[in-house]
């Protein structure tokens, strides 16, 4: 995998793991455009490296991330150190198109743009005693960029008043909303995610990456233009040499070999 220098996140790979923290403790990890761009570079590499089977996102100290850098909204922003890749909306995009499961590790609060980087996980596991919310509004602001994704997620009378109001729910009423996974005291939280990493690094990674592209493809069709689609993503399933490895196993009752093709 790539290796890059990078200012404020940490990037680490361990048994085809590969962990992305946002690390500005002191801020919170409130996310600025320097940030922003060196995520998509993480995550870009991410998607190309081998031996990257499933990819973790979270926080560095207490919070998973405060929301945007509202300092650097008003004319302080950090030069970035790797050539500009795109915005904040560009991140979310390529995370919701992601070709490998990408696992929320909540360890703390998630407001506003952070909460984005939530909703747009396939998977986000948060740890109880952590908030989530969208308090743009408190400050003249409106949670425009990640209204699209709470919308998929939230029933539209809680997404509303979480909106309108600004007030932030427990990491309980989240999951029951369905904005988290699931819910964990803290001290479980990495055991959680270590689970989560194993079941998803235990499938055929070229069904995965298909499955994942023909899920966020039709995400935005209509019936009568999804199915046939996705009745030429099965064929494409079909055709690939862990189908014929995991449909023997099957017959054989024995476990597939994958090979990722």
């Amino acid at each position: 995998m790539t290796e890059r220098e990078y200012g404020t996140i940490l990037v680490s790979v361990r048994e085809h793991v590969l962990t992305i923290t946002l690390n500005n403790p002191a801020r919170r990890n409130a996310i600025g455009p320097r940030m922003v761009n060196e995520l998509l570079y993480a995550f870009a590499d991410a998607f190309e490296a081998d031996e990257v089977n499933c990819i973790v996102l979270t926080g560095a100290g207490k919070a998973f991330c405060a929301g945007g850098d509202f300092s650097q909204m008003t004319g302080g922003a950090d030069e970035a150190e790797l050539p500009p890749r795109g915005d904040y909306a560009d991140l979310l995009l390529l995370m919701v198109h992601a070709t490998k499961p990408v696992v929320a590790r909540v360890n703390g609060h998630a407001m506003g743009g952070g909460l984005g980087l939530v909703a747009a996980s396939h998977i986000a596991i948060g740890a109880h005693g952590s908030k989530l919310g969208t308090p743009e509004i408190n400050v003249g602001l409106f949670p425009m960029m990640i209204m699209p994704l709470l919308s998929r997620l939230l029933p539209r009378r809680a997404l509303t008043e979480m909106m309108l109001y600004g007030e932030r729910v427990d990491a309980q009423r989240a999951a029951e909303l369905g904005l988290l996974t699931r819910a964990v005291d803290s001290d479980l939280l990495d055991e959680a995610v270590a689970k989560a990493c194993e079941k998803l690094s235990s499938k055929s990674p070229i069904t995965m990456k298909l499955g994942l592209e023909a899920y966020a493809t039709q995400d935005d069709m209509n019936l009568e233009t999804a199915l046939p689609y996705l009745r030429e993503r099965l064929g494409a399933c079909l055709a690939t040499d862990d189908a014929r490895e995991g449909l023997m196993a099957f017959l054989e009752k024995r476990q597939p070999t994958w090979q990722g093709k």
